[in-house]
């Protein structure tokens, strides 16, 4: 059993019913689930960047990629969490484990990532760093991680200066651009944790030389506990670290437990003194400049190590330990440290076998993936699956933040400024967390995302569904959703609005895990969920809304820079903007919230009447944006036949904003179908929407039905019908506009000769197409929608037309692409889509993999050419990787369109193919 109360599941066990089912690691998932054995107590949660983030910022105006930056870091004590390199901790990060290394020539002991603030990149803030993600099974029972360090001294200085030299026109200036691993002289270093038990850790650390000459590596395997202590003036809670003997680090915690760091003595050259330790303390003299008082601190294994401070250092306790190894690598040699973490009460010699319990996780491993992969017969598309799903599993991060205390500032420090109280996220004062969280980028965004989740939750539903359910759960509960119904968009504007596609993300794991199940599906789960979102859509109502006139104003909604103006702030020209997206994603809420309570009725029959509501509701939505009749005020643009934003200026006159971006393309996404077999279980919701067909004749016209002889009638809830649909999907699936080698651009290529311009008070807004890095500043600049190719929307795309197709069947085709001539079904266009964005990640007849065109040495290097990078988005031209590069959450979105079919690939009423 687990010495701590195991975290409380949203799910029941259950037995999966597909070959994943028979694996080691889907037992150890099971026992998890079960609460028999915490597997998940220890995972890759610590992040790549505490600084710079929101919640260590406690400056009076929210500056907080300057009030704690990078060169701070090594030498402040973090108040929310940890960061580390290639590192591990407990899921309240009380105890963690990283790499430290230095090459004999760095200015600085590298301990974390570095890379470049929002201000310092010429498109926002970047990583400068060469790191991958290689393997992972979900109980972190098995998990991999490649760090490339340079041996020549790492260029910060020239990351930095040729960056802010760089116009926004420029691309960015990469690690790779400096021309430090041309001639190979860097090692490769490989962190390996296969776990013997629940608290019993192996760690092995490789590192090759690829260079042609010998080089010099100090590797120093760090252990260290969260600052807990020091906010609080609660030091009689401090835990210790304290050298047990010459290989053994003693780590003892009130809440945690005892555990021991043993390294072996036989391995890698230990350099005097061996053992060393320092406080897990801010340095108050370097940072603020006050008085030694003869404590040692956060950054004293820097000191040490590059500066020679001997006083910096202790040789026998502190809160903060590690073994020092100082190796001479032969060219093309390797040199090995072996540790091992485990609880003190575990009896026998650590070292005895170490090699065993990586050779058994690593053989579990290879089993679950290959049960996983069950009909992917290409070799690639396997590699690529596997490092994407284990970049969603790496990517796993501890969060933690009360916003109370924040804003109101710790007992034992003086008081915040009086500002914060107005400022960045004092209206979220309700909100703590405290919990193992799906972030998009542990570095870059090293905070959850409301949006971005909803979509992680897909892919880690194929390795695990509890996971993918508990994340969902979270997110509403009552300490995350505000008291009005609003879910938390991201920790730089909890107030910001996100499309709403939570309610659409529950729908479809439960779907996926009901597959996996064999059963009628988590239930409970899904409930609960929907509970929630009831009260969420009705704030979205009230607040989106105002007008009452069913087209909403949701904001920027998570597209960043794809409107002519922030969307999120108040029009120059004053009035309201009417949006397309805002709009059509309430459409799509409103049928993924009608087809769950249609779910839930088949088990409770109070929730039909919820179903009509909603049923209608959509009705009422998809009325006031089509446009059908030709009532003046919808959204729909004959003339060019497609959807757009549209200003209403304070006089009531109204104007489309004729931007021909994926705004108008999100009302594919709102489609439902009905199966009759459905509406004869549920006949109360039947009778209403027969009642709506005969007395609401305007309403009845959206709503598309073919009768089956047989089977009764399909019913077909759209915003398109089908004239509507073939006529946009002409401009999606035209070359010239939407239609890219490697997926559905976010705007047409037809913006590229014909920018749209708005000229208003003495000033021209102009957008044009814009393939890859912004050109705008708008939300930073760190992300573009004005051209690239981005995963999340290109998915629902597909998910669209497949439904679509299994309400129009193979009778209905169109030409695909525009000007070939050739007519095809929509699921012919659906899986060449997901072909397409399956491609950027597979090597091509040259062998290079589009999405990773960013450097020569990353297509041909055999040390690198297999080493993928998920990034943020794809430039429309070339499918090069764009923003950020590390599995960026949603871009595992790839591990779903290559799971094979039959292995919840398409969703349930897509026919079956399914």
């Amino acid at each position: 059993m687990s010495r701590e109360t195991h975290p409380l599941s949203a799910t029941a066990p259950y037995t999966r019913r597909d070959p994943v089912g028979t694996t080691a690691e889907y037992r150890r998932l099971r026992a998890s689930d079960r609460r028999e054995a915490h597997w998940k107590r220890w995972g890759p949660y610590l992040s790549e960047r505490q600084w710079g983030t929101v919640r260590e910022d406690y400056s009076a105006h929210g500056d907080a990629w300057d009030y704690l930056p990078h060169d701070h870091a090594r030498s402040r004590a973090y108040r929310w969490g940890e960061d580390g390199l290639a590192g591990i901790s407990d899921n309240h990060q009380r105890l963690c484990f990283a790499l430290g290394l230095w090459n004999g020539r760095d200015p600085i002991l590298k301990e974390r990532l570095f890379g470049l603030t929002n201000g310092e990149g010429n498109h926002g803030e970047d990583v400068k760093e060469q790191y991958y993600y290689l393997d992972a099974t979900p109980s972190h029972a098995y998990l991999r991680m490649l760090y490339k360090y340079p041996q020549r001294a790492f260029p910060y200085a020239r990351l930095v200066e040729e960056n802010a030299r760089r116009s926004r026109d420029e691309p960015e200036f990469e690690l790779l651009d400096t021309g430090i691993f041309d001639d190979d002289a860097y090692f490769d270093v490989f962190v390996t944790y296969a776990r013997a038990g629940v608290d019993d850790i192996a760690i092995r650390i490789r590192a090759y030389n690829r260079g042609a000459a010998p080089a010099t590596l100090h590797l120093l395997p760090q252990i260290w506990f969260r600052n807990t202590w020091a906010w609080t003036d609660t030091s009689g809670d401090r835990p210790s670290a304290r050298r047990h003997d010459p290989n053994t680090i003693a780590l003892a915690h009130a809440t945690l437990g005892t555990f021991h760091l043993w390294c072996d003595p036989r391995t890698a050259g230990r350099a005097e003194p061996g053992l060393v330790f320092c406080d897990n303390e801010t340095n108050g003299p370097r940072i603020f400049g006050t008085a030694p008082d003869g404590r040692r601190f956060k950054d004293g294994l820097h000191d040490y190590i590059i500066d020679g401070r001997r006083a910096a250092i202790d040789l026998e306790q502190g809160t903060k330990g590690a073994f020092l190894h100082r190796v001479e690598v032969a060219a093309g040699g390797w040199a090995e440290v072996r540790l091992r973490l485990r609880a003190a009460d575990l009896d026998g010699d650590p070292a005895d076998g170490f090699d065993e319990i990586f050779a058994v996780r690593e053989r579990e491993a290879d089993e679950f993936y290959a049960a996983l992969q069950t009909g992917m017969a290409d070799e690639d598309a396997r590699r690529v699956h596997r490092q994407a799903l284990a970049g969603m599993i790496w990517t796993k991060q501890f969060y933690h933040y009360d916003v109370h205390e924040w804003l109101e500032g710790d007992r034992a420090h003086p008081a915040p400024p009086r500002a914060r109280r107005q400022g960045r996220n004092a209206d979220w004062d309700h909100l703590y967390n405290d919990d193992i969280i799906s972030m998009p980028d542990k570095w870059e965004y090293p905070w959850y995302a409301a949006w971005d989740l909803a979509f992680h939750c897909l892919p880690l539903a194929l390795v695990d569904t509890t996971f993918a359910k508990e994340q969902l759960v979270l997110l509403t509960r009552e300490w995350y959703m505000h008291p009005n119904g609003q879910l938390p968009a991201y920790e730089w504007a909890f107030g910001d609005v996100n499309p709403p596609v939570h309610a659409w993300a529950t729908w479809r794991v439960f779907q996926i895990d009901r597959k996996q199940r064999g059963d009628r599906g988590d239930l409970a789960f899904l409930e609960s969920v929907f509970h929630k979102m009831l009260l969420n859509f009705t704030w979205w109502v009230n607040r989106k809304d105002p007008q009452g006139n069913n087209v909403f104003q949701g904001g920027f909604l998570g597209l960043d820079n794809i409107g002519i103006f922030d969307r999120s702030q108040p029009l120059p020209t004053g009035g309201h903007l009417e949006q397309s997206d805002g709009t059509s994603w309430m459409a799509m809420f409103s049928l993924t919230m009608m087809r769950m309570a249609l779910e839930l009725a088949l088990h409770n029959p109070t929730y039909e009447d919820i179903a009509t509501k909603f049923f209608e509701h959509f009705l009422h939505i998809a009325k006031a944006m089509t446009n059908f009749g030709g009532d003046a005020d919808g959204l729909w643009d004959p003339d060019d036949a497609f959807y757009y934003d549209v200003i209403r200026f304070p006089d009531g006159r109204r104007q489309p904003l004729k931007i021909r971006s994926m705004v108008g393309l999100i009302p594919l996404f709102a489609v439902e179908t009905l199966e009759p077999e459905l509406l004869e279980r549920l006949p109360a919701f039947r009778r209403r929407m027969d009642w709506v067909f005969e007395h609401r004749p305007d309403l009845t016209r959206l709503v598309s039905r073919w009768h089956e002889p047989g089977r009764g009638e399909r019913r077909l809830l759209s915003l398109l019908r089908g004239h509507r649909m073939k006529a946009l999907l002409r401009r999606m699936l035209d070359p010239g506009e939407f239609l890219a080698d490697h997926g559905v651009r976010a705007m047409s290529r037809h913006h590229h000769q014909h920018p749209y311009r708005l000229d208003w008070g003495g000033r021209r807004f102009e957008v044009k197409y814009t393939p890859a890095e912004s050109d705008s500043s708008l939300f930073g600049g760190n992300s573009n929608w004005r051209g690239p190719i981005w995963f999340p929307v290109n998915y629902l795309i597909i998910e669209s037309l497949q439904r679509f197709h299994h309400y129009y069947g193979d009778e209905f085709l169109v030409e695909h692409p525009v000007g070939s001539g050739q007519r095809v079904t929509l699921l012919a266009v659906a899986d060449d889509l997901a072909e397409r964005l399956t491609r950027l990640f597979l090597r091509d007849h040259e062998g290079t993999r589009p999405a990773m065109r960013l450097h020569p040495k990353l297509a041909a290097d055999p040390h690198f050419r297999d080493h993928i990078l998920f990034y943020e988005y794809f430039s429309g031209e070339t499918g090069r990787g764009v923003g950020a590069s590390h599995q960026t959450g949603w871009t595992g979105l790839v591990a779903k369109l290559l799971q094979p079919r039959g292995v919840t690939r398409v969703p349930d009423g897509a026919g079956s193919r399914a």
